[in-house]
């Protein structure tokens, strides 16, 4: 899907006294649903960059794209933090200096030296949550506090089942469900895991990212692999979901705008970055996207339910949030035959 969103003449007019204009260009490659239309409209009336933006429903797909030829046609997409591990190893990335940013400063201190890019050189944080399940309870009222409900569910839930098409998330919630590590090379280990999926595989209906919150509003789904702010919205889109916190763990993630290697328009790309590291702009995608921000100072811009919310809370006696591990060649090259197995 392709979004284009141009400022008039007239609203570049519009600008604050004394702001400077920037005249140019800024390719996006974004995950679906995941920035308000206003917040690319005042970025484009602010600095008179015209924005396009083509969207992606899983890490693994924008790795493939990009890879396939879209280089050079992007300048920042937005990966989750794994994959800007993967992204960095594969020379896919540019660099930049904070002091290029001036509001490089604004970053949380947690997310500043993060591991998968220390001192953050090719990203900037821009959203984080968690990745787990859903279940509607219209059709079941038992208890959700395992992962045994996307792997042997009971038989109320089996053949209603939605996961995610996300390679990376769906075998890091198989692998706290069996209690392995993540990129274990251990040849049972991997067999367990491999059965696992494919007995899971009869008892699950679809695989869909982009509909995730879809088929649990339509009712085609009685559980759904989820991000926690897709689940709020599908409970106030209607839905009688909870959302669970597993005794085994669920996965957590961070998602990152990175300036992409061969940008065609790098001065608007970090304008852009610098932008989203405003409070107040990334508080907007943070009260429309429903997860939380890596940035200093967005209480304030907050909507008031976003700290209430099911979702942000988890439960006590809840597993500990894992993120997805990023596995050497040789057993990334095993994870990868299981999924193309369980997909086939």
């Amino acid at each position: 899907m392709a979004l284009k969103y141009l400022v008039s003449g007239a609203a570049a007019l519009t600008l604050f006294a004394g702001q400077a204009m920037a005249d140019g260009k800024l390719s996006i490659y974004h995950w679906f649903e995941y920035i308000p239309d206003e917040l690319l409209a005042k970025f484009e009336a602010e600095t008179g960059i015209e924005v396009t933006m083509d969207t992606y429903d899983s890490n693994e797909a924008m790795l493939a794209a990009l890879k396939a030829g879209k280089m050079g046609s992007y300048d920042v997409a937005v990966p989750g933090d794994y994959m800007v591990e993967i992204m960095i190893g594969e020379g896919m990335l540019d660099t930049f200096d904070s002091s290029e940013l001036s509001n490089f400063g604004n970053i949380e201190d947690q997310w500043v030296d993060v591991s998968f890019d220390l001192g953050r050189s090719h990203s900037i944080p821009y959203q984080w949550g968690s990745t787990s399940f859903s279940v509607n309870r219209d059709v079941y009222a038992g208890d959700i506090n395992t992962t045994s409900i996307l792997f042997d569910p009971p038989a109320e839930l089996s053949g209603k089942i939605n996961v995610l098409d996300s390679q990376g998330e769906v075998i890091a919630l198989a692998s706290l469900h069996l209690g392995i590590p993540q990129c274990s090379n251990d040849r049972d280990q991997l067999k367990a895991l491999d059965d696992l999926l494919q007995s899971a595989k009869s008892h699950w209906a679809s695989f869909g990212s982009d509909v995730a919150k879809d088929v649990l509003v339509s009712g085609d789904a009685a559980v759904g692999m989820i991000w926690n702010g897709f689940s709020s919205k599908a409970r106030e889109e209607g839905a009688n979901i909870e959302y669970s916190f597993p005794n085994e763990g669920y996965v957590v993630w961070m998602d990152n705008v990175v300036l992409l290697k061969d940008a065609p328009n790098r001065d608007s790309a970090i304008a852009f970055m610098d932008f989203l590291l405003e409070p107040e702009n990334i508080a907007a995608v943070t009260n429309y996207a429903q997860y939380t921000a890596g940035v200093k100072g967005v209480s304030e811009y907050l909507e008031p339910a976003l700290a209430v919310m099911p979702e942000n809370n988890p439960r006590d006696g809840a597993g500990a949030g894992a993120f997805v591990a990023v596995c050497d060649e040789a057993t990334q090259t095993v994870y990868d035959q299981i999924w193309t197995r369980l997909r086939s």
